[in-house]
């Protein structure tokens, strides 16, 4: 993510014309937050500088860009976060996270169902026992581990209390086998699950997961879901728009699996990525 947070499809984006150039500092909130809400997500191109005031909800990056680093500035992004004005129904902070299958070129492949590898304990795999093929299991396992590590290595405290969103967008690693793709993102799926299920944050607000993408993007990496899948009707966050009016619309759009409802769009204005809650 060189540009700004959840920018790492750019190269899409400029068939929209919304290709991000530079790091300029960020601007003032457009003149409509007062009368539309909007909420702010940001990550690490955004350490050392000065963040908006006002936001109705952030959304803060709590990988670096890659699925397997740490966004260095965690824990002060949190801290703005937390001084969201909560008006509308999204949660005052989720977070999101970096995903991939990079296969045996990654830094890091899964060779059994095991995680973390120096423990014992035993992943349950709906797709069989990982040995360290980049197959349907250890797609699995892999992202079965990144959401793990997510949780619990970044510097997260209460990691079942949040809404956790997967950014899931085409300039990250995949496979060409979209099958294998969403493998991986069940397996963050099911993780994330596994922790928040039945949870809420200190407002009242249910924990869970849900995706971001574009319908391009997503179609891409994912293909086409079954309805068996555990991505199915997970909530939506669609990227995309360039201007508020946009994201509004965006809102009508299809999810981006089957029954998924549409529950935040982004836009992106004077060089800052700005929030819609639909809902």
């Amino acid at each position: 993510m060189a540009r700004y947070a959840m920018k790492m499809a750019c190269t899409f984006l400029t068939l929209l014309g919304l290709l991000v150039t530079g790091m300029a500092p960020v601007a003032a909130a457009p003149p409509s937050r007062d009368k539309d809400p909007v909420g702010n997500d940001v990550s690490w191109p955004q350490c050392g500088k000065t963040l908006p005031t006002g936001q109705a909800f952030a959304i803060v990056g709590v990988t670096g860009g890659l699925a397997n680093n740490t966004n260095p500035c965690l824990a002060e992004q949190l801290t703005w976060a937390a001084t969201s004005t909560g008006v509308t129904v999204q949660p005052k902070v989720a977070l999101y996270v970096n995903t991939a299958n990079p296969g045996h070129e990654g830094s890091w492949w899964p060779s059994s169902n095991i995680y973390p590898d120096d423990s014992d304990m035993e992943v349950a795999n709906p797709y069989g026992t990982c040995r360290h093929e980049v197959d349907h299991a250890c797609s699995y396992m892999y992202g079965y581990a990144k959401a793990y590590d997510d949780a619990t290595i970044r510097g997260v405290t209460n990691p079942g209390n949040y809404f956790w969103w997967l950014d899931v967008e085409t300039e990250n690693s995949w496979q060409t086998d979209t099958a294998l793709n969403r493998a991986t993102l069940e397996g963050m799926v099911d993780y994330f699950t596994s922790i928040t299920a039945g949870r809420k944050n200190a407002e009242g607000k249910d924990a869970g997961v849900g995706i971001y993408s574009t319908g391009y993007q997503w179609g891409i990496i994912a293909g086409t879901v079954p309805s068996s899948s555990s991505l199915t009707a997970l909530p939506s966050w669609l990227a995309g728009a360039r201007t508020l009016r946009g994201a509004k619309s965006n809102c009508s759009l299809p999810g981006l699996t089957p029954d998924s409802p549409v529950t935040v769009t982004q836009y992106v204005s004077a060089g800052l990525d700005y929030d819609y809650s639909c809902i």
